[in-house]
């Protein structure tokens, strides 16, 4: 079940609203005048929200170039990795 506070409670109750959404991992949503005008999440779970939103594009790129015939034997992709990598 979504958590949806009015706006007001932004200032009159953000530690509660940061300690909940730090505790919970979950966003809390906020109204304006009755409708949804907000999300409001920790810092970790825009990280995470971020970093699952590259890994999913870096995946559909991946899928793309498979149908493009665009693959290389996975020894020379790990090969050229390692070129890269400091000693």
């Amino acid at each position: 079940m979504p958590t949806i506070r009015p706006s007001a409670d932004l200032r009159n109750k953000y530690n509660e609203i940061s300690d909940f959404c730090n505790k919970y991992d979950e966003p809390v949503f906020i109204t304006k005048n009755g409708k949804g005008d907000l999300a409001v999440l920790s810092i970790a779970s825009y990280e995470t929200l971020c970093g699952k939103t590259e890994l999913y594009r870096l995946l559909d790129e991946g899928l793309e170039a498979e149908k493009a015939g665009d693959l290389y034997p996975m020894t020379e992709s790990f090969a050229e990795i390692r070129k890269g990598l400091p000693k």
